[in-house]
Protein backbone atom coordinates (compact mmCIF):
# COMPACT_ATOMS: atom_id res chain seq x y z
CA UNK A 1 0.00 0.00 0.00
CA UNK A 2 1.56 3.60 -0.90
CA UNK A 3 -0.44 5.77 0.53
CA UNK A 4 -3.56 6.15 3.21
CA UNK A 5 -5.99 8.84 3.07
CA UNK A 6 -7.10 10.28 6.64
CA UNK A 7 -10.19 12.31 5.94
CA UNK A 8 -9.81 14.60 9.71
CA UNK A 9 -7.27 15.88 11.93
CA UNK A 10 -8.76 14.39 15.15
CA UNK A 11 -7.29 12.36 17.86
CA UNK A 12 -8.18 9.12 15.67
CA UNK A 13 -6.47 10.45 12.69
CA UNK A 14 -3.67 11.60 14.20
CA UNK A 15 -3.24 8.18 16.14
CA UNK A 16 -3.22 6.78 12.75
CA UNK A 17 -1.28 8.56 10.47
CA UNK A 18 1.39 8.45 13.51
CA UNK A 19 1.47 4.74 13.87
CA UNK A 20 1.91 4.27 10.16
CA UNK A 21 4.56 6.58 9.20
CA UNK A 22 6.34 4.89 11.92
CA UNK A 23 6.14 2.03 10.00
CA UNK A 24 6.62 3.42 7.05
CA UNK A 25 4.13 3.55 5.32
CA UNK A 26 2.49 7.07 3.70
CA UNK A 27 -0.38 9.06 5.52
CA UNK A 28 -2.18 12.14 4.37
CA UNK A 29 -4.58 13.90 6.50
CA UNK A 30 -7.56 16.34 5.14
CA UNK A 31 -8.75 18.14 7.52
CA UNK A 32 -11.46 21.44 7.41
CA UNK A 33 -9.98 23.42 10.08
CA UNK A 34 -7.56 26.31 8.57
CA UNK A 35 -5.00 25.73 11.22
CA UNK A 36 -4.30 23.35 14.46
CA UNK A 37 -5.30 26.74 16.17
CA UNK A 38 -8.72 27.09 14.34
CA UNK A 39 -11.18 25.81 16.94
CA UNK A 40 -10.87 25.60 20.89
CA UNK A 41 -10.11 21.54 21.91
CA UNK A 42 -12.58 21.35 24.58
CA UNK A 43 -11.64 20.39 28.27
CA UNK A 44 -10.23 17.51 30.17
CA UNK A 45 -9.90 13.72 28.65
CA UNK A 46 -8.86 10.71 31.51
CA UNK A 47 -7.09 8.47 29.07
CA UNK A 48 -7.69 4.78 30.03
CA UNK A 49 -4.47 2.19 30.32
CA UNK A 50 -6.71 -0.56 28.86
CA UNK A 51 -7.16 1.55 25.22
CA UNK A 52 -6.13 5.14 24.75
CA UNK A 53 -2.98 4.51 26.68
CA UNK A 54 -2.39 1.32 24.49
CA UNK A 55 -3.31 3.31 21.44
CA UNK A 56 -0.56 5.93 22.47
CA UNK A 57 1.98 3.18 23.45
CA UNK A 58 1.89 2.21 19.60
CA UNK A 59 1.75 5.71 18.87
CA UNK A 60 5.05 5.98 20.99
CA UNK A 61 4.33 8.45 22.43
CA UNK A 62 3.77 7.70 26.26
CA UNK A 63 6.51 9.63 27.75
CA UNK A 64 5.42 12.88 26.21
CA UNK A 65 1.33 11.81 27.15
CA UNK A 66 2.64 11.09 30.87
CA UNK A 67 4.55 14.68 30.52
CA UNK A 68 0.96 16.55 30.28
CA UNK A 69 -0.90 13.98 33.06
CA UNK A 70 -3.13 16.79 35.45
CA UNK A 71 -1.97 15.40 38.96
CA UNK A 72 -4.55 14.93 41.54
CA UNK A 73 -7.09 15.15 38.46
CA UNK A 74 -8.57 11.80 39.23
CA UNK A 75 -10.14 12.88 42.63
CA UNK A 76 -13.85 13.09 42.06
CA UNK A 77 -16.79 14.68 44.37
CA UNK A 78 -20.28 14.30 44.18
CA UNK A 79 -22.85 16.47 45.31
CA UNK A 80 -26.72 16.86 45.51
CA UNK A 81 -28.52 20.59 44.46
CA UNK A 82 -27.93 21.36 48.12
CA UNK A 83 -24.56 21.06 48.02
CA UNK A 84 -24.16 18.25 50.32
CA UNK A 85 -21.48 15.83 49.63
CA UNK A 86 -22.37 12.63 48.75
CA UNK A 87 -19.39 10.83 48.01
CA UNK A 88 -15.39 12.01 47.41
CA UNK A 89 -12.31 9.88 46.42
CA UNK A 90 -8.88 11.99 46.18
CA UNK A 91 -6.38 11.04 43.36
CA UNK A 92 -3.47 8.48 44.62
CA UNK A 93 -2.32 8.23 40.82
CA UNK A 94 -3.55 4.41 41.00
CA UNK A 95 -6.65 4.74 39.43
CA UNK A 96 -5.44 4.03 35.51
CA UNK A 97 -7.44 7.11 34.25
CA UNK A 98 -4.97 9.86 34.05
CA UNK A 99 -6.53 13.45 33.39
CA UNK A 100 -5.02 15.79 30.40
CA UNK A 101 -6.21 18.86 28.46
CA UNK A 102 -7.49 17.44 24.85
CA UNK A 103 -6.03 20.47 23.26
CA UNK A 104 -2.23 18.81 24.79
CA UNK A 105 -3.27 15.67 23.99
CA UNK A 106 -3.52 16.52 20.57
CA UNK A 107 -0.86 18.88 20.29
CA UNK A 108 1.88 15.80 21.15
CA UNK A 109 -0.19 13.73 18.73
CA UNK A 110 0.63 16.72 15.88
CA UNK A 111 4.03 17.56 16.73
CA UNK A 112 5.13 13.78 16.26
CA UNK A 113 3.96 13.16 12.54
CA UNK A 114 5.95 15.46 9.68
CA UNK A 115 5.61 18.79 8.06
CA UNK A 116 3.30 18.37 5.06
CA UNK A 117 1.19 15.41 6.40
CA UNK A 118 -1.78 17.55 7.24
CA UNK A 119 -3.19 19.56 4.65
CA UNK A 120 -5.81 21.94 6.48
CA UNK A 121 -8.03 24.16 5.31
CA UNK A 122 -9.59 20.99 3.10
CA UNK A 123 -13.31 20.80 3.28
CA UNK A 124 -14.67 17.69 2.14
CA UNK A 125 -17.65 18.75 -0.37
CA UNK A 126 -18.34 14.74 -1.49
CA UNK A 127 -16.96 11.63 -2.23
CA UNK A 128 -17.51 8.88 -4.15
CA UNK A 129 -16.64 5.13 -5.41
CA UNK A 130 -14.57 4.89 -8.82
CA UNK A 131 -14.61 1.04 -8.33
CA UNK A 132 -11.77 -1.47 -7.41
CA UNK A 133 -11.99 -0.10 -3.83
CA UNK A 134 -10.64 3.52 -4.93
CA UNK A 135 -12.36 6.73 -4.24
CA UNK A 136 -12.28 10.05 -4.90
CA UNK A 137 -12.54 12.78 -2.54
CA UNK A 138 -13.76 16.62 -3.33
CA UNK A 139 -12.74 19.92 -1.72
CA UNK A 140 -14.44 23.27 -1.57
CA UNK A 141 -11.76 24.65 -3.38
CA UNK A 142 -12.51 22.91 -6.35
CA UNK A 143 -9.62 20.30 -5.67
CA UNK A 144 -9.43 16.64 -5.83
CA UNK A 145 -7.78 13.33 -4.63
CA UNK A 146 -8.03 9.75 -5.01
CA UNK A 147 -7.66 7.15 -2.71
CA UNK A 148 -6.37 3.34 -2.53
CA UNK A 149 -7.44 3.13 1.24
CA UNK A 150 -9.56 6.02 2.67
CA UNK A 151 -10.66 6.72 6.33
CA UNK A 152 -13.42 8.83 7.54
CA UNK A 153 -12.00 10.31 10.69
CA UNK A 154 -14.12 13.34 10.26
CA UNK A 155 -16.01 13.13 13.68
CA UNK A 156 -19.96 13.16 14.11
CA UNK A 157 -21.30 14.80 11.06
CA UNK A 158 -18.51 12.36 8.57
CA UNK A 159 -18.73 13.21 5.12
CA UNK A 160 -17.51 9.66 4.85
CA UNK A 161 -20.10 7.49 6.91
CA UNK A 162 -22.48 7.82 3.85
CA UNK A 163 -20.31 5.17 1.78
CA UNK A 164 -20.62 2.65 4.39
CA UNK A 165 -23.46 3.30 6.07
CA UNK A 166 -26.94 5.21 6.39
CA UNK A 167 -27.06 5.40 9.99
CA UNK A 168 -27.11 9.27 11.52
CA UNK A 169 -26.39 10.57 15.03
CA UNK A 170 -29.58 11.27 16.67
CA UNK A 171 -30.36 13.38 20.01
CA UNK A 172 -29.95 11.98 23.62
CA UNK A 173 -31.92 14.54 24.72
CA UNK A 174 -29.14 16.00 26.82
CA UNK A 175 -27.80 19.38 26.12
CA UNK A 176 -24.94 21.05 27.52
CA UNK A 177 -23.63 24.72 28.56
CA UNK A 178 -19.83 24.91 28.61
CA UNK A 179 -18.75 27.54 31.12
CA UNK A 180 -15.26 28.96 32.15
CA UNK A 181 -13.84 30.52 35.68
CA UNK A 182 -10.19 31.54 35.07
CA UNK A 183 -7.68 31.49 37.82
CA UNK A 184 -10.24 30.22 39.86
CA UNK A 185 -8.77 30.33 43.27
CA UNK A 186 -8.31 34.13 43.41
CA UNK A 187 -11.16 35.20 41.02
CA UNK A 188 -13.60 32.21 41.86
CA UNK A 189 -13.30 30.55 45.45
CA UNK A 190 -16.32 29.71 45.95
CA UNK A 191 -16.48 27.89 42.34
CA UNK A 192 -13.10 25.74 43.10
CA UNK A 193 -14.11 24.95 46.59
CA UNK A 194 -17.12 23.10 44.90
CA UNK A 195 -15.14 21.70 42.24
CA UNK A 196 -12.15 20.24 44.24
CA UNK A 197 -8.83 19.37 43.12
CA UNK A 198 -10.71 16.97 39.96
CA UNK A 199 -13.80 16.27 38.91
CA UNK A 200 -17.23 17.11 40.08
CA UNK A 201 -20.73 15.57 39.52
CA UNK A 202 -23.35 17.94 41.33
CA UNK A 203 -26.59 16.19 39.85
CA UNK A 204 -30.51 15.43 39.76
CA UNK A 205 -32.83 13.71 37.83
CA UNK A 206 -32.44 15.37 34.51
CA UNK A 207 -30.26 18.27 35.06
CA UNK A 208 -27.07 18.87 37.16
CA UNK A 209 -23.17 20.21 36.38
CA UNK A 210 -20.02 18.65 35.46
CA UNK A 211 -16.43 19.86 36.19
CA UNK A 212 -13.11 19.71 36.59
CA UNK A 213 -10.34 21.49 37.55
CA UNK A 214 -8.05 22.35 34.80
CA UNK A 215 -4.32 22.05 35.03
CA UNK A 216 -3.57 25.89 34.83
CA UNK A 217 -6.09 25.78 37.52
CA UNK A 218 -9.78 27.42 35.87
CA UNK A 219 -12.65 25.61 35.70
CA UNK A 220 -14.45 23.78 32.88
CA UNK A 221 -18.03 23.61 33.66
CA UNK A 222 -20.79 21.72 31.79
CA UNK A 223 -24.43 22.84 32.91
CA UNK A 224 -26.33 19.79 31.81
CA UNK A 225 -30.11 19.88 31.48
CA UNK A 226 -32.65 17.17 29.55
CA UNK A 227 -34.84 18.97 27.50
CA UNK A 228 -36.03 18.95 23.68
CA UNK A 229 -34.34 18.76 21.03
CA UNK A 230 -34.31 22.52 19.35
CA UNK A 231 -34.38 24.11 23.10
CA UNK A 232 -30.76 25.44 23.04
CA UNK A 233 -30.88 27.17 19.57
CA UNK A 234 -33.78 29.21 21.09
CA UNK A 235 -31.11 30.67 23.29
CA UNK A 236 -29.39 34.01 22.34
CA UNK A 237 -25.80 33.18 23.66
CA UNK A 238 -24.67 36.62 22.22
CA UNK A 239 -26.27 38.02 25.10
CA UNK A 240 -23.77 35.95 28.11
CA UNK A 241 -25.99 37.71 31.24
CA UNK A 242 -29.29 36.73 29.31
CA UNK A 243 -28.08 33.14 28.64
CA UNK A 244 -26.64 33.03 32.19
CA UNK A 245 -30.07 34.17 33.69
CA UNK A 246 -31.42 31.67 31.91
CA UNK A 247 -29.82 29.01 32.92
CA UNK A 248 -29.92 29.75 36.58
CA UNK A 249 -33.91 30.19 36.21
CA UNK A 250 -33.65 26.36 34.72
CA UNK A 251 -32.17 25.51 38.52
CA UNK A 252 -34.51 27.25 40.79
CA UNK A 253 -34.10 25.65 43.87
CA UNK A 254 -30.15 24.35 43.70
CA UNK A 255 -27.89 25.50 46.48
CA UNK A 256 -26.81 29.56 45.75
CA UNK A 257 -23.24 27.73 45.70
CA UNK A 258 -24.38 25.68 42.32
CA UNK A 259 -25.57 28.40 41.11
CA UNK A 260 -22.51 30.54 41.34
CA UNK A 261 -20.99 27.91 38.94
CA UNK A 262 -23.35 30.13 36.67
CA UNK A 263 -23.49 33.38 37.39
CA UNK A 264 -19.65 33.72 38.01
CA UNK A 265 -18.67 32.03 34.64
CA UNK A 266 -15.96 34.00 32.82
CA UNK A 267 -16.39 34.95 28.98
CA UNK A 268 -19.19 33.32 26.63
CA UNK A 269 -20.86 30.38 26.81
CA UNK A 270 -20.74 27.84 24.65
CA UNK A 271 -23.46 25.12 23.97
CA UNK A 272 -23.64 21.71 23.25
CA UNK A 273 -26.11 18.99 22.11
CA UNK A 274 -25.11 15.87 22.69
CA UNK A 275 -25.93 13.13 20.15
CA UNK A 276 -24.77 9.25 19.49
CA UNK A 277 -25.27 6.71 16.79
CA UNK A 278 -27.37 3.68 17.36
CA UNK A 279 -25.53 0.87 19.86
CA UNK A 280 -24.05 -1.86 17.81
CA UNK A 281 -23.44 0.49 15.06
CA UNK A 282 -21.64 -1.35 12.15
CA UNK A 283 -21.18 -1.97 8.20
CA UNK A 284 -21.03 -4.91 6.01
CA UNK A 285 -17.23 -4.47 4.59
CA UNK A 286 -16.86 -1.87 1.30
CA UNK A 287 -13.70 -2.23 -0.53
CA UNK A 288 -11.30 0.83 0.59
CA UNK A 289 -12.91 2.35 2.90
CA UNK A 290 -13.28 2.57 6.70
CA UNK A 291 -14.56 4.93 10.16
CA UNK A 292 -12.91 5.56 12.78
CA UNK A 293 -13.67 7.51 15.86
CA UNK A 294 -17.26 9.31 16.32
CA UNK A 295 -17.40 8.47 12.58
CA UNK A 296 -17.55 5.16 13.81
CA UNK A 297 -19.42 5.02 17.26
CA UNK A 298 -20.06 8.24 18.17
CA UNK A 299 -22.01 7.94 21.80
CA UNK A 300 -22.32 10.07 25.13
CA UNK A 301 -19.77 11.06 26.77
CA UNK A 302 -20.83 9.42 30.26
CA UNK A 303 -18.79 6.52 29.76
CA UNK A 304 -15.43 8.61 29.46
CA UNK A 305 -14.48 6.55 26.15
CA UNK A 306 -15.04 8.82 23.24
CA UNK A 307 -11.20 9.92 22.96
CA UNK A 308 -9.58 6.73 24.24
CA UNK A 309 -11.42 4.60 21.77
CA UNK A 310 -10.24 7.04 19.29
CA UNK A 311 -6.58 6.65 19.79
CA UNK A 312 -7.20 2.70 19.83
CA UNK A 313 -9.00 2.82 16.56
CA UNK A 314 -6.49 4.82 14.75
CA UNK A 315 -3.69 2.66 16.77
CA UNK A 316 -5.21 -0.90 15.63
CA UNK A 317 -6.22 0.08 11.97
CA UNK A 318 -2.65 0.84 11.37
CA UNK A 319 -1.63 -1.96 12.69
CA UNK A 320 -4.22 -3.89 10.91
CA UNK A 321 -2.57 -2.46 7.73
CA UNK A 322 0.99 -3.23 8.63
CA UNK A 323 0.15 -6.71 9.02
CA UNK A 324 -1.11 -6.70 5.76
CA UNK A 325 0.45 -3.78 3.82
CA UNK A 326 -0.69 -6.06 0.70
CA UNK A 327 -3.87 -6.76 1.14
CA UNK A 328 -6.50 -3.96 2.12
CA UNK A 329 -9.48 -5.97 2.43
CA UNK A 330 -7.47 -8.06 5.06
CA UNK A 331 -6.38 -5.02 7.00
CA UNK A 332 -10.42 -3.61 7.17
CA UNK A 333 -11.58 -7.24 7.92
CA UNK A 334 -9.31 -7.51 11.38
CA UNK A 335 -9.92 -3.60 12.48
CA UNK A 336 -13.40 -3.63 11.97
CA UNK A 337 -14.33 -7.02 13.92
CA UNK A 338 -12.93 -5.78 16.59
CA UNK A 339 -13.93 -2.18 16.39
CA UNK A 340 -17.73 -3.15 16.36
CA UNK A 341 -17.22 -5.55 19.49
CA UNK A 342 -15.07 -3.17 21.89
CA UNK A 343 -17.38 0.24 20.56
CA UNK A 344 -20.78 -1.60 21.21
CA UNK A 345 -19.80 -2.57 24.76
CA UNK A 346 -18.68 1.28 25.75
CA UNK A 347 -21.82 2.48 23.59
CA UNK A 348 -24.11 0.64 26.31
CA UNK A 349 -21.72 1.55 29.47
CA UNK A 350 -21.94 5.20 27.91
CA UNK A 351 -26.02 4.87 27.82
CA UNK A 352 -26.09 3.35 31.18
CA UNK A 353 -23.87 5.91 32.33
CA UNK A 354 -26.19 8.89 30.78
CA UNK A 355 -28.95 7.36 33.23
CA UNK A 356 -26.70 6.76 36.35
CA UNK A 357 -25.64 10.85 36.29
CA UNK A 358 -29.21 12.08 35.13
CA UNK A 359 -31.41 9.10 35.47
CA UNK A 360 -34.23 8.73 37.78
CA UNK A 361 -32.05 7.64 40.53
CA UNK A 362 -29.88 10.70 40.30
CA UNK A 363 -27.35 11.19 42.62
CA UNK A 364 -27.73 8.22 44.63
CA UNK A 365 -27.22 6.40 41.55
CA UNK A 366 -24.19 7.66 40.58
CA UNK A 367 -22.80 7.51 44.31
CA UNK A 368 -23.21 3.76 43.97
CA UNK A 369 -21.76 3.09 40.58
CA UNK A 370 -18.55 5.06 42.32
CA UNK A 371 -18.63 3.51 45.52
CA UNK A 372 -18.55 -0.37 43.34
CA UNK A 373 -15.66 0.87 42.20
CA UNK A 374 -16.81 0.51 38.51
CA UNK A 375 -16.48 4.41 38.04
CA UNK A 376 -12.68 4.09 39.83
Amino acid sequence: MEKVTIVGAGLSGLALARVLQRHGIAAEIYEADASAAARTQGGMLDIHEENGQVGLRAAGLMAEFEAIIHRGGQAVRVLDRDNTLLFSESDDETGGRPEVDRGELRRILLESLPDGTIRWGMKVTGVRALGGGKHEVSFADGTRTTSELLVGADGAWSRVRPLVSGASPAYTGISFVEIDHHEADTRHPGPARVVGGGMLFAVDRGQGFLAHREPDGSLHIYAALTKPAGWIEDIDFTDPAGAKKLLIDEFAGWAPELLALIAEGDGPLTPRTIHALPIGHRWDPVPGVTLLGDAAHLMSPFAGEGANLALLDGARLGEAIVAHPDDVAAALAAYEEEMFSRSEQSAREAAMGLDAVLGPSAPHGLVAFFASGEGA
